[in-house]
């Protein structure tokens, strides 16, 4: 039998996946979570084979759990299951240990036929992904600078990004203007809208 926790923001999509999944007589589904640290404890405490999870979720991303899970040597193998089709997310999935990467609209028989391929140790990925990866550009963020984009990006001043953040607003404004000067941008809007567009944040 097959474990697999799922991660997912959208009640219906989480529902409707696990529904899915469980159809299958071989995969269990022991969790369901709706944002990346609910997602990363029930890793934590179930040791799942799998752990299915959406990029975009409050509070860390699916990118950011599946970072943590390499970095703690889990035994849980991540899956990604997004509408964002970009190269850059699917290089950033690659770094961080991803072993599947699926689009929403694949058919749903790929989706279980993925997670089968992963739990057997091998890899899954939309074969209309795995083409442009080679020739997406490499992304110049630091992670502390995608943190203060996205912070950005919802409208948040210097300050309150100091305060959430720790530090003081001048650094924020140093890390803001070192990220604009990387991706060519304008100022801290068109920075994430070219980091967005791009697969970076």
């Amino acid at each position: 039998m097959i474990r697999v926790v799922v991660a997912e923001d959208q009640s219906l999509v989480l529902a409707a996946l696990s529904a899915l999944i469980a159809l299958d007589g071989d995969i269990e589904v022991v969790a369901q979570t709706r944002d990346g640290a609910a997602a990363l404890d029930a890793v934590r405490r179930l040791s799942p084979d799998l752990l299915l999870s959406d990029i975009e979720m409050p509070g860390m991303t699916g990118l950011e759990v599946a970072d943590i899970i390499q970095a703690e040597r889990l035994k849980t193998r991540v899956v990604i299951v997004t509408t964002f089709g970009r190269a850059g997310y699917l290089k950033r999935a690659m770094a961080a240990g991803v072993r599947g990467y699926l689009l929403k609209d694949a058919p749903p028989e790929m989706l279980t036929q993925a997670l089968r391929q992963v739990a057997a140790g091998g890899k899954a990925i939309a074969p209309e992904l795995a083409a442009s990866m080679w020739d997406a550009g490499d992304d110049p963020l630091t992670d502390r600078e995608r943190t203060i984009i996205r912070l950005a990006e919802e409208g948040r001043t210097n300050k309150e990004i100091a305060l959430l953040l720790d530090l003081s607003p001048g650094t924020v404004r140093n890390y803001l203007s070192e990220a604009v000067l990387k991706l060519g941008a304008t100022n801290r809007i068109d920075a994430a809208r070219i980091a967005r567009s791009q697969g970076w944040l």
